[in-house]
């Protein structure tokens, strides 16, 4: 049997870093990691191929090949997947479907032969078993979350490592909280459900085995669901791993605001390789974070949460939203200053969209205010729900903030304070400029490229020389750093240019 493992094209969003990833010749941020564990559950007589759309075209040879196709998709990758199912179906090739655009909305798509729904670890065996026998259904499907004691190592060597700055593992599924306008306990349950300390260092074993250096994302939606397991388990492993292994990955990830609150694990977290982490902040008003059930973002005050994870040598990136009912017009001002002040130099502020499972989406549906499916980018100026305030208020108040914070001036304002007050209270064996010069050899031509493009082309250069020399005589072992959030600025303007 062959099998095509198909991941379709995504759009240029705020998260594709498409426009970052050209100054060091990648083609994608993080391979497809839903597809490439699947992979490793098919059948070991069978012969796989995986085609990535984000880093190679799907040919008609591929199709040829194939007995089977494999696709998984997000919500945001939906025009790509109906292009690719109606090419499967031109090439009379079967397929199967599923991850998190299928299980919430297969009545949606023909073209499917199979759709097998929810997590893999239960619904594609027995797919597998039916097949075999010559009786595979329409749809599998469940309501059951699985442990994850016998999910598989990905299959590394279907990716051409190469074409990614990034690779990704999973530690855990599912989150504690549940917030009004997340469908992830729908996905994946509140019950913070881990693998064994074990799999993740044969995980780490294999990546590293595989020929992989460098960054790292643990792709949990809450990586401290279960702060007691990582304090005595999974981080002293690997931290132990590291040290053995002369420090080879970057770790990042993303948490809850309360990570803030725990000292001791932000200090082992650092020591144990990571150096970012991406947090929920989505709003100043109290009023809004009461109204979307983000409670652990309550009675805080979120500059300071921000400032002390970073202090403890980890960047902060922020999820913000706009759009809440209990938004006034003030909230885009403060939208603003929160970022600012916090000094959060990738912050992805998005409208407020109600994705199709979260409760959000069922409050909107029952109260008439259902506008469109939603596109799963919340930074691409648009909402599928009727806002309090008028679309009108809202979409200007929208551009007021990106402009107050992804403009030349305010964004390399905001890098420069961040690398004023960058010193670390905890020392990583890895110091971050070793990251961006001795990780990534490569990435000198990135340095390069930034004078040409940055420096010439570009209509925020008078921004980009003066952060240049300032970090160059001011904090020269963190110029590196300087020129990576100056790319970033580059890639933010370009996507929200393009809209």
């Amino acid at each position: 049997m062959n099998a095509l493992l198909l991941y379709p094209q995504s759009p240029d969003t705020f998260w594709s870093f498409k426009h970052a990833l050209k100054f060091i010749s990648k083609k994608a941020l993080h391979p497809p990691l839903g597809l490439l564990t699947v992979a490793s559950m098919l059948p070991g007589t069978w012969q796989k191929k995986l085609v990535d759309e984000n880093v190679e075209p799907l040919l008609d040879k591929h199709l040829r090949w194939a007995d089977y196709v494999f696709i998984s998709a997000m919500d945001i990758q939906r025009k790509s997947v109906v292009r690719l199912l109606a090419r499967c179906q031109a090439a009379g090739v079967k397929v199967v479907a599923g991850g998190p655009l299928f299980t919430t909305s297969h009545q949606e798509f023909d073209g499917v032969d199979h759709f097998v729904l929810g997590e893999a670890e239960i619904t594609l065996p027995p797919f597998l078993r039916d097949l075999e026998a010559g009786q595979a259904k329409a749809l599998y499907t469940t309501d059951r979350f699985p442990e994850l004691a016998e999910t598989p190592v990905p299959m590394w060597s279907l990716l051409k490592l190469r074409r990614y700055a990034s690779m990704s593992v999973q530690y855990s599924r599912g989150c504690p909280y549940h917030c009004e306008f997340c469908d992830i306990t729908t996905l994946f349950g509140r019950k913070v459900r881990t693998k064994d300390t074990s799999r993740i260092i044969a995980e780490l074993d294999s990546l590293h085995a595989a020929g992989w250096r460098g960054s790292l994302f643990i792709v949990d939606d809450n990586f401290i669901g279960n702060k007691v397991k990582l304090k005595k388990q999974v981080l002293p492993a690997m931290t132990e791993w590291m040290a053995r292994h002369r420090n080879p990955f970057v770790f990042s990830t993303e948490a809850s605001i309360d990570l803030s609150d725990d000292e001791e694990l932000m200090t082992m977290m650092v020591r144990a390789g990571f150096d970012g982490v991406f947090v929920g902040i989505e709003s100043p008003n109290e009023d809004s974070l009461a109204e979307c059930s983000k409670l652990q973002n309550r009675n805080r005050d979120l500059v300071a949460c921000v400032k002390k994870i970073q202090r403890f040598g980890m960047e902060v990136r922020g999820g913000f939203i706009v759009g809440f009912d209990n938004d006034t017009p003030s909230v885009f001002e403060k939208q603003i200053e929160l970022i600012q002040k916090s000094r959060i130099i990738t912050a992805m502020v998005g409208l407020l969209n109600a994705p199709k499972g979260s409760q959000l989406y069922q409050r909107i549906v029952a109260e008439g205010r259902l506008l469109m499916e939603a596109s799963g980018d919340n930074t691409d100026f648009s909402t599928n729900l009727e806002p309090k305030m008028g679309l009108e208020a809202l979409s200007q108040g929208y551009h007021h903030v990106i402009s107050g914070i992804y403009s030349p001036r305010p964004y390399h304002a905001r890098v420069r304070n961040y690398l004023r007050e960058y010193r670390p209270q905890v020392k990583s064996k890895r110091h971050f400029h070793i990251r961006y010069v001795s990780l990534h050899r490569g990435y000198a031509w990135a340095f390069f490229k930034s004078l040409v493009l940055l420096g010439v082309k570009d209509g925020a250069r008078v921004q980009y020389w003066k952060l240049f020399f300032w970090s160059l005589f001011r904090r020269p072992r963190l110029f590196p750093m300087a020129i990576t959030f100056s790319i970033y600025g580059f890639h933010f303007r370009k996507v929200f240019m393009a809209r």
